[in-house]
């Protein structure tokens, strides 16, 4: 004990040194959290954790509260002008259909693009199948991003069609996220490099987030974005691993929806890839625009690319202004739903206007924390008449919004937080009454498989899992 005591003393200049260096940054922290404030509550509550528990709050919110992507927005204004000129240019700018959805077009900062071809893909099967087709008949480019990547029966699949393409002079580009795909081993990419294909995680290059390292876990690009020569991309729920095809023991049937997109549209989800890309390695790639982007379909589809770079929160205000149009029926299918205050109130006076408003979750859990904070939002919106279901023939991962007979969305995008402001995310706005039925179709299909949530079931919830959902929801801002 006299020892140790002697130690401390001997030491007591070092340790007085790193008290004053947390309370320094502490103090900047609070500073920062002033200037970038979006919302009083949580800022009050950063201001008062910094102030009586400096340490490790000061940690704490260089992991979760201090965003670094401003170098990503300047990415972005450089090559989002270049868009809109292309876009211009190639003469499907759908000005019309603009006109009747002025938030998504403002929000995203993009038009709707005319003359595409669009499919809904149900299920792992279909979605590696014109996955993997599109890219075997790639010329030009192959894009491919994805928040997992694995080293598995799938992603060997994968790998295998993209090293056949770059071996026969296609360019091919592959981006992952540094925390969705923390298990990929090396000798994936250096399979994929030895292959001529360029590879890069989303973070690598950037030393302030890397000194970071765990505020990574914080913000991810979340998105899945497959471009073939700027022809044809695809997007949605599924990331590339043997589970979303249903070969995980755990959870058996993966039910999930990715959309494929032929025509002009499929140029937005490239300059999308490039944005990501420019950020992620400093090269800004130079794709060549086809000559054959020509109409090939009748559906008008704006991509909408959000996350936190973005100067306000444009994924909220997206899906909030759809909920609010909202007369007849909102749809909404997600595996996680741990909305805001704003999104919640928007969903509560949706129901009171007596719009059918249904929310389509998973009965079983993936991630423990989630699922209890999800399980007590949706509670409070069956308390509010709003109409729970749960999927049951497996665990339901797909990303999708149905309004109306107006309007349908396909993306990455889930109902919650993390994706609303958090997460890089994507997702396709689509107003076609031939999309709008088709994805109807697909919903009532699902609804047949899943179980309505009573309030007599809210009700009976025992004692622990409603204190366990409470606890849970405490975090929903960060889950």
């Amino acid at each position: 004990m006299a020892q140790a005591i002697e130690t401390i003393v001997a030491n007591m200049s070092l340790i007085a040194a790193l008290v004053a260096i947390n309370y320094v940054l502490a103090f900047v922290c609070a500073v920062r959290e002033v200037y970038a404030s979006r919302t009083s509550q949580g800022s009050i509550a950063w201001l008062v954790a910094l102030a009586f528990l400096p340490f490790p709050t000061a940690f704490i919110y260089f992991v979760f509260g201090w965003k670094h992507f401003d170098s990503y927005t300047r990415t972005r204004m450089k090559i989002r002008h270049n868009r809109i000129l292309r876009a211009d240019e190639l003469k499907v700018i759908d000005r019309d259909t603009g006109r009747d959805w002025p938030v998504l077009v403002r929000s995203a900062g993009f038009p709707f693009i005319n003359g595409n071809d669009t499919e809904v893909l149900v299920n792992g099967e279909a979605i590696f199948a014109s996955i993997l087709a599109g890219i075997a008949k790639a010329e030009r480019y192959v894009l491919l991003q994805f928040y997992i990547i694995k080293d598995d029966a799938i992603g060997r699949q994968v790998a295998e069609a993209l090293e056949e393409r770059a071996r026969a002079g296609v360019r091919v580009y592959v981006l992952y996220d540094d925390v969705g795909s923390n298990g990929l081993p090396k000798s994936y990419r250096r399979r994929l490099e030895a292959a001529g294909i360029k590879v890069c995680a989303f973070n690598e290059r950037h030393g302030l987030l890397r000194l970071f390292g765990p505020m990574r876990i914080n913000y991810r690009n979340h998105r899945k974005n497959v471009v073939v020569d700027g022809l044809v991309a695809w997007t949605g729920g599924a990331n590339v691993g043997d589970e979303y095809l249903g070969r995980d023991k755990r959870f058996g049937h993966w039910r999930d929806t990715q959309l494929r997109v032929a025509g002009p549209a499929a140029q937005a989800f490239a300059l999308v890839f490039r944005e990501d890309w420019s950020w992620a390695t400093g090269e800004e790639l130079d794709l060549p625009v086809p000559d054959d982007v020509v109409p090939v379909g009748d559906t008008p589809a704006l991509l909408m690319a959000t996350g936190p770079a973005d100067k306000f929160e444009t994924c909220a205000i997206a899906f909030t202004d759809i909920i609010g149009q909202a007369r007849e029926r909102l749809w909404v299918v997600s595996p996680y739903f741990v909305p805001d205050t704003d999104v919640r109130t928007a969903l509560y006076a949706a129901a009171l206007r007596g719009v059918d408003v249904r929310l389509m979750l998973p009965e079983k859990p993936d991630h423990l924390m989630v699922w209890f904070a999800s399980t007590a939002h949706a509670d409070a919106m069956v308390e509010h008449g709003v109409s729970v279901y749960r999927y049951t023939k497996g665990f339901l991962h797909q990303k999708v919004l149905l309004m109306d007979d107006r309007i349908a969305s396909i993306g990455s995008v889930n109902f919650d937080n993390r994706s609303f402001a958090i997460n890089f995310e994507m997702t396709v706005w689509m107003p076609s009454p031939r999309m709008v039925e088709a994805v109807a179709d697909m919903l009532q299909s699902d609804f047949s498989d899943s179980r309505i949530v009573t309030r007599e079931e809210v009700l009976r919830r025992n004692p622990f899992h409603k204190l366990a959902g409470s606890a849970a929801r405490l975090l929903s801002p960060i889950l």
